[in-house]
């Protein structure tokens, strides 16, 4: 698990990192043990007063494919040095219009073992035509959570690193800390 000042870390390299003027806004900064997600804020297109929603639809998603063709190798030098850095993929997103758009981003399978009812709930999404594999039902399930449980989560998140900072400080920290200094060098933002 990172920490907020990890994470902190993290988002002020990248807005060192990043071009002037590849987003107006660096917006957000995600990562987990896998992946970085860069999102950026890119201008609106600037269209009549009257424009109907299926003009501003389309004008926003060739906005977005136009910053997306334009700023590829910027993007990739980028993501080349942070990847070497933070031993980590990194996937890029824009917000433009209000729309959310991620252009690549990491898949990680997950294993589980799950009893029949949790199966019967999955088949019964994909029975629904809510999912299309029981892969797919439970990604469902799983964004369904976090959209609920979000304030849950951030609090959780929170006692997490919490319980790091104390283990940092306890009688075996010296000791623990040299070993893991060489072995976490490599997964921290720092490195």
């Amino acid at each position: 698990m990172i920490t907020s000042e990890q994470r902190e870390k993290l988002r002020g390299w990248f807005a060192g990192r990043l071009p002037d003027d590849l987003f107006e806004e660096l917006v957000e900064v995600a990562v987990d043990r896998e992946e970085i997600t860069v999102i950026g804020r890119v201008p609106a297109p600037r269209l009549a007063g009257d424009a109907s929603a299926a003009e501003r639809e389309a004008a926003v998603s060739a906005r977005i494919q136009e910053f997306r063709e334009r700023t590829r190798e910027a993007r990739m030098a980028v993501a080349r040095d942070a990847e070497h850095r933070f031993r980590r993929k990194v996937s890029w997103g824009v917000v433009c219009g209000g729309e959310r758009a991620l252009f690549t981003h990491v898949a990680a399978p997950v294993m589980t073992r799950l009893r029949q009812p949790e199966r019967q709930v999955l088949d019964t999404l994909i029975a629904g035509g809510v999912a299309r594999s029981r892969s797919d039902a439970l990604a469902w399930c799983v964004r369904l959570v976090q959209r609920h449980t979000d304030d849950w989560l951030a609090e959780l998140r929170e006692s997490l690193e919490h319980v790091q900072r104390v283990r940092a400080q306890g009688p075996d920290a010296q000791e623990a800390g040299a070993a893991h200094d060489a072995e976490d060098a490599h997964d921290s933002p720092d490195a």
